[in-house]
């Protein structure tokens, strides 16, 4: 059995005040004097830690604060209380929300599990991924913990292309060579965010924590300079339509690659793999409505890696704007199933990916694994304002911060993700990411309960009368 693995979290502070829910409000005027203060019962000494922000010019107390209310309840001329922080409702967008990014903030930092001690209060089915509700029969079962080392759980993924059957001769010798094959410790490939004030520093923390991590960072070939090819083993440059010269010397160094789906990309693998056969290609499909189609005939001709590709809100591309990327995940695998190719071909997807949890679940849908990009960039504190896709200044001043304290919250993140996916897996009491693919049984679609269970029940024939009992 292969070492466990494991990723170096250490506790990165941020650099500026996380922008709260709530706020405190305490009025000084028509203070009684009372003989001892709630504010100096705070369980958590909110009110004697709390300084001024002057970069931000707010009250650092709502960093403080744990939502105990318990000096909004004793203070006796009600002077103290909480207000729903402006703010925070206005970062992010209807896709990334406010407790999205929050919730990434707090991983980033410490690289732990975000917990809340007053419970989840908020609806427990919505769009997309928060349709889907994952199995956890075998939580009881203390055995099933990897996270605390008292049981193995892998999280590696192949990235590669599988023989469909063995073949020997008399000796017991293979008669077909098997191709290569790239192990990644953990489902999640890392890659440059859509946007950023200052691109190449976040490249290069991308780059680094990839290395931390063991994983992969993919980086548009033109974008990869001298000193970032000095981490080619953890790089997999991306080619766009009919840009790739096989001179190129970083393919000598790589172990991946990747191209851009085009009329021709299968002639550009073949010869790829003629001159570098260890070399692993990825070929990027959008996720439009010719994606199943495609996935299915590229893996037919001989694929090894193919990425879904979806936008940054999880949609699909072109006709299928309104379909949501699990459905697409779906879509392909069960392609790949029937036309009995599923196992030779790895599918990755991307876009939209913001949780831990929707890893496991575009797992479940079908994918071996994901890739990630906005989080990383959330990692590094930002609100997503896009005032960099505008030209503008970054509000955070990326520039000013260390490679190695943006690498290390990226890290951060990434094992705040891993503790999830195993603490699923060992819920489920699975012992390896792998068999999580595909394994819909496991899990429970909204819509397919709506389907089958609720619309029977209030269902009748059209223009009959519903039967009541006499009264």
């Amino acid at each position: 059995m292969s070492a466990k693995y494991h990723i170096p979290v250490r506790l990165v502070p941020a650099r500026f005040s996380p922008t709260a829910r709530s706020t405190i409000i305490d009025w000084g005027e028509g203070c009684l004097r009372c003989a001892r203060c709630v504010k100096e019962v705070c369980p958590v000494e909110a009110y004697r830690k709390r300084s001024f922000d002057k970069q931000q010019l707010v009250d650092t107390i709502d960093e403080v604060c744990r939502n105990c209310y318990r000096c909004v309840q004793g203070c006796p001329r009600e002077l103290i209380f909480k207000a729903l922080n402006p703010q925070y409702r206005q970062l992010g967008d209807k896709y990334w929300t406010p407790e999205i990014i929050a919730v990434t903030w707090y991983q980033a930092e410490s690289g732990k599990i975000p917990v809340s001690g007053a419970g989840y209060g908020g609806p427990f089915a919505g769009p997309g991924f928060d349709s889907i509700w994952t199995d956890m029969s075998e939580i009881v079962r203390p055995t099933r913990d990897g996270i605390h080392g008292r049981e193995y759980i892998s999280t590696t993924i192949d990235l590669g292309r599988k023989l469909m059957f063995l073949a020997f001769n008399d000796q017991g010798e293979l008669l077909l060579t098997p191709p290569p094959l790239l192990e990644v410790p953990l489902p999640i490939l890392l890659a440059e965010p859509p946007l950023a004030s200052d691109p190449l520093r976040v490249r290069q923390m991308m780059i680094q924590a990839a290395q931390t991590l063991g994983s992969l960072a993919i980086v548009d070939r033109d974008n990869i300079t001298p000193d970032l090819a000095s981490a080619a083993a953890h790089l997999v440059p991306h080619y766009a339509a009919k840009a790739l010269d096989l001179k190129d010397p970083l393919l000598s160094r790589v172990r991946a690659l990747e191209l851009t789906d085009h009329p021709r990309v299968l002639d550009r693998m073949e010869a790829i793999k003629k001159r570098f056969p260890q070399l692993i290609v990825c070929i990027k499909v959008p996720a439009d409505g010719q994606a199943t189609t495609r996935v299915a005939a590229l893996a037919a001709a001989g694929a090894e890696v193919i990425r879904l590709s979806a936008s940054d809100q999880a949609r699909g591309l072109g006709d299928c704007r309104d379909v949501h990327l699990k459905d697409l995940i779906r879509r392909c695998h069960l392609r790949l199933v029937e036309d009995q190719l599923r196992d030779t071909v790895t599918l990755l997807v991307s876009g939209g990916i913001a949780l831990a949890e929707h890893v496991a679940k575009a797992i479940v849908c079908g994918a071996d694994g994901v890739i990630a990009d906005i989080p990383l960039l959330l990692a590094l504190e930002c609100r997503l304002c896009r005032q960099c896709g505008e030209d503008g200044p970054c509000p955070l001043e990326l520039d000013r911060l260390s490679v190695k304290r943006g690498a290390q919250r990226m890290v951060n993140l990434m094992g705040a993700w891993n503790n999830q996916l195993l603490e699923i897996l060992g819920a489920m009491g699975m012992r390896e990411v792998r068999r999580l693919r595909g394994e819909v049984g496991r899990a429970m679609f909204l819509e397919d309960l709506e389907k089958e269970i609720f619309a029977p029940l209030f269902a009748h024939r059209e223009g009959e009368a519903l039967k009541r009992e006499p009264t």
